[in-house]
């Protein structure tokens, strides 16, 4: 017969299952996730410094817990300090420069008073360093009201040096609120057994790289992993690497998630997740957002974990409060915000192609852009770039002789669409753009070369596939030189598209809106005079970042445009990836005017938002449409602003307050500040009419030969170089 008290685990376990499987979160308690701040906002501020504890509390809530890596001094202080050696994380080295390696157990807590903190990570912002000195525990108690998360790394080292970390943790759980304490040592976590109460303070078994091996057991934290049976025996729950649950390969591609929170809340432990920042290289299927990243923990019909270690607290915050369970197909959209495509959903596809627009469409865009380029043989296509280079693999093949120079389009040498007929166009190849590979940040590789580039034709039948969309937006450029040297009017071709497509009874676009978008006014006032167009329909992009608008240009705007885009930057200018200042409110002046005011570009890679957006594209986007209230958004990425749209907690939060974040930095250490963007004047805006074409000789067509690219493998030119060399010599 069993004994009494493993049918009242038994029976425990069955009560717990039942709550999670009653409530709408797969947690082992049925309640939402929780948040740990590793080390306070230690993605922005040094790694347990007072800013980055406080910083929680700004951006977050009470409920956000404050995670503490313990390290004890020469006289057992307790401090707060991410590693077990100073050197990396501190000045200590330029206080106490005479030493080998600097521990914390070889200073007492008065020697420590002048050492000040710094990042741990030398890609993070260095304007915080050497301000904030090392806390003791009870200061960071003193800075939460939900309670503290001890971590104790080490404490067999605490012992060579006699030091008893069990006795002072034991101490501190009974003198402060302390929620959980985590250690990667079973020895240390069974000694804390009697000593703390499971319904007070519970303990938390720590895993390290799966091939780590853990000392008490001599076993690989990997094979301990498979034994939970054993781990419950000494703790309430186990902190594990996300990599345990979703492992992503050498690619950087999602493998199948293991079963390890499902296994473990079968035996009544609490899974919780770590390794979680928004400055992280993550995998390409989360398309570089970290908020994806979360919710495929918590949110994805399977399983959740129950809590999030993470150096960006606010993220999983929001993820978990505003976007976990909506239902996208039911849900209301609460922010009233226009989605634009930026080449289709280029962020994931190569742009402009079929599949680039299927997946704009798809993940939520309004209107799908087409930038117009043409071909030889004069038929208008789309593709994001007049250069060829920059968006398919002609350097690949034997087009690639047929580069030059022109400089009313850009300095360097380029492969135009002009150069080339359109059936040669399609024997290309697309390629995905990355904007950010100076960064080391690349796009989805397994999409490049996927997809194929439509002609504007193709392109305007594309509403009558996605019943979604509000409209299309075509962008014309280049027009005056591709009329002056080519012989081509990309503003006739155009025009001429549309009629056929209005003209066709089985193509709807004509009940969509089309807007024409160009930097040229010369262009718009060319569709006006032409189409009998209506400002509505007319979009006026600026070009660079500007400061301010002259009340004569925006009257000049508004006589041939309704809608005028504008760069981020124009907005909330920066330096060093800070907002210098909040200038002034262009988007409000133009709005006042009539105009509907668009802003570009919106991405999901970290490094293209300002750190005051905390490196979350989504908090970007609230303050755009919150705070400035744009009309619309123009992204690459258009899933992240959809999603947004059907946020639970929408206006719920305080706004993020920008420009702010740099007064916060070591004056010495602050870039200088730099001369204003200039203004938009009527001499910006104001040109000359756009000519009209001068009839020439009609481009012949191309041989048989000459219709198909030939890929030249890289091999094959280089050895052609080196043969040429030879001989020359």
């Amino acid at each position: 017969m069993a004994c009494p008290r493993v049918i009242f685990l038994i029976l425990i376990k069955f009560f717990i299952l039942q709550t999670a499987l009653s409530s709408s979160w797969q947690t082992l308690s049925g309640k939402h996730p929780a948040v740990i701040a590793r080390g306070g906002f230690s993605g922005m501020f040094p790694d347990s410094s007072s800013q980055a504890y406080q910083l929680v509390n700004i951006t977050t809530s009470p409920d956000v817990m404050l995670w503490c890596d313990l390290q004890l001094t020469k006289d057992g202080v307790g401090i707060c300090f991410p590693n077990l050696n100073l050197d990396n994380g501190s000045d200590v080295m330029t206080i106490y420069p005479n030493y080998k390696e600097r521990f914390s157990v070889d200073f007492t807590w008065k020697e420590l008073s002048d050492v000040k903190l710094a990042r741990g990570v030398l890609s993070r912002p260095n304007i915080f360093d050497d301000l904030s000195s090392i806390l003791t525990i009870e200061e960071v108690a003193k800075l939460t009201a939900s309670g503290l998360w001890l971590n104790i790394q080490d404490s067999a080292f605490y012992a060579q040096h006699n030091l008893s970390m069990r006795n002072s943790v034991v101490s501190l759980s009974r003198r402060l609120k302390v929620n959980f304490i985590s250690s990667p040592e079973i020895s240390f976590l069974k000694s804390m057994k009697n000593s703390v109460k499971p319904t007070v303070t519970k303990l938390i078994f720590r895993f390290l790289k799966q091939d780590h091996i853990e000392p008490f057991t001599n076993q690989s934290y990997g094979s301990l992993a498979k034994n939970l049976s054993y781990i419950i025996t000494f703790s309430s729950g186990i902190l594990v690497p996300k990599s345990y649950i979703w492992p992503v390969d050498s690619a950087l591609y999602l493998q199948p998630h293991r079963s390890l929170v499902t296994d473990a809340h079968k035996e009544g432990l609490q899974v919780f997740a770590s390794e979680f920042a928004n400055d992280f290289v993550i995998a390409y299927n989360y398309s570089y957002d970290p908020s994806a990243e979360y919710l495929s923990f918590i949110d994805n019909g399977n399983f959740s974990v129950d809590g999030f270690i993470s150096d960006s607290p606010v993220t999983p915050y929001r993820a978990i409060n505003c976007f976990s369970h909506v239902d996208t197909k039911r849900a209301k959209e609460q922010a009233k915000i226009t989605i634009i495509s930026k080449n289709g959903a280029s962020g994931d596809i190569p742009g402009c192609t079929d599949l680039a627009y299927e997946r704009a469409a798809s993940d939520g865009a309004d209107i799908l852009d087409c930038n117009v380029q043409m071909s030889k043989d004069k038929v208008p296509f789309c593709m994001s770039s007049i250069d060829l280079i920059n968006s398919t693999n002609v350097i690949e093949t034997s087009f690639r002789n047929l580069s030059s120079v022109v400089s009313e389009i850009q300095p360097r040498s380029g492969i135009y669409s002009f150069s080339l007929t359109m059936s040669q166009i399609q024997t290309l190849k697309p390629t995905i753009s990355n904007p950010e590979r100076d960064w080391g940040l690349f796009r989805n590789p397994r999409n490049n070369k996927a997809g194929k580039f439509l002609t504007l034709s193709e392109f305007l039948f594309l509403p009558n596939r996605y019943s979604s969309l509000l409209g299309i937006l075509i962008e014309v450029e280049n027009a005056a030189y591709l009329v002056e040297h080519q012989g081509i009017s990309v503003v006739d071709a155009v025009l001429d598209e549309l009629k056929r497509a209005n003209n066709n009874q089985q193509n709807k676009t004509s009940a969509r809106t089309i807007l024409i978008q160009s930097t040229d006014k010369s262009v718009l006032m060319k569709f006006k005079e032409k189409k009998k167009m209506n400002h509505d329909e007319l979009v006026y992009r600026v070009d660079k970042d500007i400061s301010d608008v002259e009340d004569s240009a925006v009257r000049d705007i508004k006589n041939f445009a309704g809608s005028i885009v504008i760069r981020k930057n124009s907005v909330f200018p920066y330096k060093g990836f800070f907002i210098f200042k909040k200038g002034p409110n262009v988007v409000s002046k133009l709005k006042s005017s009539g105009l509907r005011v668009y802003v570009e570009t919106f991405s999901n890679e970290f490094v293209t938002q300002k750190y005051d957006f905390y490196e979350d594209p989504t908090l970007e986007i609230d303050c755009f449409v919150r705070d400035i209230q744009v009309d619309g958004i123009i992204t690459d990425f258009p899933a992240t602003t959809a999603r947004y749209r059907k946020n639970q907690c929408y206006g719920k939060f305080d706004l993020t307050k920008t420009g702010e974040l740099r007064t916060l930095g070591n004056p010495l250490l602050l870039p200088p500040a730099e001369a204003p963007y200039p203004l938009l004047g009527d001499s910006d805006v104001t040109e000359p009419p756009l000519p009209e074409v001068r009839s020439q000789t009609p481009a012949s067509s191309p041989s048989k030969a000459e219709e198909k690219a030939i890929e030249v493998p890289f091999a094959f030119i280089a050895m052609a170089i080196l043969v040429s060399f030879f001989i020359s010599v």
